[in-house]
C-alpha cells in the first residue's frame, strides 16, 4: 500500500498511459469524461485523436488554469468544470454518446510539491491535505477529533497497527502545541515499534489523513454508480487504483454488476439476467518495466476496466452496504465541518 511520498522525479508522469489509451480507443471517435483531469495526461492523448471530445473534471482549482492552456489548441473539443467526480451526475451532457470514462486515483507530481496542499511528510508547515472543495484540513482532524475516532481514521484507512501508541502521543502532545507536519512525523517516529524500510514510517498515518480529509470512501462509490448511469452502451469505465481500499472498491462493484443480478427499477424488464457489465479480464492491468524504469510511482498502480452492456440508467447496487463500515468512519468527519476553520 502507498501513500503521500514525493517521487525523484521533475514532471508528472501518466500513469498505464498506453493501456488506458489502449482501452479506450479513441481513434474511433467520440465523447470522453476525465474525470481526474490533473496534469491532463489522459485529456491531451485523447484530444489528439480529430475526432474526439473531452469532459475533464478536477475538484482542484488549479487545474482550471491548465485545462485554459489546453482550450487554445482544442477549443472547443475541451470542456472543464471544476468538480468532485462523486458530482459527475450534475454535468449537463445533453445527448452525448459517452464512449469512455476514466479516473486516475493518484494524485500529481505538482500536487505533491505544493507546500501549501500539505501531502508529504518530507516538507514542513500546516497540515492540510485539502485537494479542493473541502470541509476541513487534516490540521482539524488531527487537532479536533477524539482518540477514538483517531484511532478508527488510522487502523482502517491507512492499516497502520502501532495506531493506538500513535493516537496516544499526539493527544498528549497536543495539549501544549499544535500539531503540524514536522510534529507529526516526529511522533510517528518516536512511536513506531517496527521499522519498515520499504516506506517511510509516516506513510500510513499521511494516506489515512488525506483519505479521511478528502473523503475518499464515498468520492469514489458515488464516483463509480454516477459514471456507471451516464456511461452509453459499449462504453468503458476504466479506474486507476494506487493503494488496496480503492482496489477492493473498484474490483467489487465491477465484479458485482458484471454478473446475473443487477435489476433495473424503473425501466421495464428486458431481461433480468442480463448484466450491466462486461468484464474482460478480471486480473488487473499493472506497469510495465519500461514504464516503472521511467516512474517508479507506477509500482503501485491497477488498473481495472468494463463495457457497459446497456443503456440502464437505474441499477441495483449494494456496494453502500458492502462498504458501510469505512463510510461510517468518513462520516466522523461531521463533527468537524462545522467548526471549519484553518490553522496557520
Amino acid at each position: 500500500m502507498d501513500a503521500t511520498i514525493v517521487p525523484n522525479v521533475n514532471k508528472h508522469y501518466s500513469v498505464l498511459l498506453n493501456e488506458i489509451i489502449s482501452i479506450l480507443t479513441p481513434q474511433y471517435g467520440g465523447t470522453f469524461i476525465d474525470c481526474t483531469f490533473g496534469q491532463g495526461g489522459y485529456t491531451k492523448r485523447l484530444l489528439e485523436y480529430s475526432n474526439t471530445k473531452v469532459i475533464a473534471l478536477d475538484r482542484d482549482s488549479e487545474s482550471k488554469k491548465i485545462s485554459e492552456n489546453f482550450q487554445k489548441n482544442y477549443n472547443e473539443r475541451l470542456y472543464f468544470k471544476n468538480l468532485k467526480f462523486s458530482q459527475l451526475n450534475n454535468l449537463k451532457l445533453k445527448n452525448e454518446n459517452i464512449k469512455g470514462i476514466v479516473f486516475d486515483l493518484g494524485y500529481s507530481t505538482t500536487q505533491i510539491k505544493d507546500v501549501k496542499k500539505g501531502l508529504s511528510f518530507n516538507f514542513t508547515g500546516k497540515l492540510n491535505m485539502m485537494l479542493g472543495l473541502n470541509n476541513f484540513s487534516a490540521s482539524d482532524v488531527i487537532n479536533k477529533l477524539d482518540s477514538k475516532d483517531l484511532e478508527k481514521i488510522f487502523k482502517y484507512f491507512g492499516e497502520e497497527k502501532d495506531s493506538k501508541n500513535i493516537v496516544n502521543r499526539i493527544i498528549k502532545d497536543r495539549k501544549y502545541n499544535l500539531i503540524n507536519t514536522e510534529s507529526l512525523v516526529k511522533i510517528i517516529n518516536l512511536t513506531k515499534k517496527r521499522k519498515n524500510y520499504k516506506i517511510h514510517n509516516a506513510t500510513k498515518i499521511f494516506q489515512a489523513l488525506r483519505i479521511f480529509v478528502n473523503q475518499e470512501i464515498s468520492e469514489l462509490i458515488y464516483g463509480l454508480i454516477n459514471a456507471t448511469k451516464i456511461l452509453k452502451k459499449d462504453g468503458v469505465l476504466a479506474v486507476v487504483t494506487f493503494h488496496s481500499i480503492e482496489d477492493k472498491i473498484v474490483k467489487y462493484f465491477f465484479k458485482s454488476l458484471s454478473e446475473k443480478k443487477s435489476i433495473s427499477r424503473y425501466e421495464p424488464k428486458i431481461d433480468q439476467g442480463s448484466p450491466i457489465f462486461q468484464m474482460k479480464q478480471k486480473k488487473p492491468i499493472v506497469a510495465s518495466k519500461k514504464e516503472l524504469s521511467e516512474n517508479i510511482s507506477s509500482r503501485s498502480a491497477k488498473l481495472r476496466f468494463v463495457i457497459k452492456n446497456t443503456d440502464f440508467y437505474n441499477f441495483e447496487t449494494d456496494i453502500l452496504e458492502k462498504f458501510k463500515f469505512l463510510l461510517e468512519i468518513e462520516n466522523l468527519g461531521n463533527k468537524l465541518w462545522k467548526k471549519f476553520s484553518f490553522y496557520l
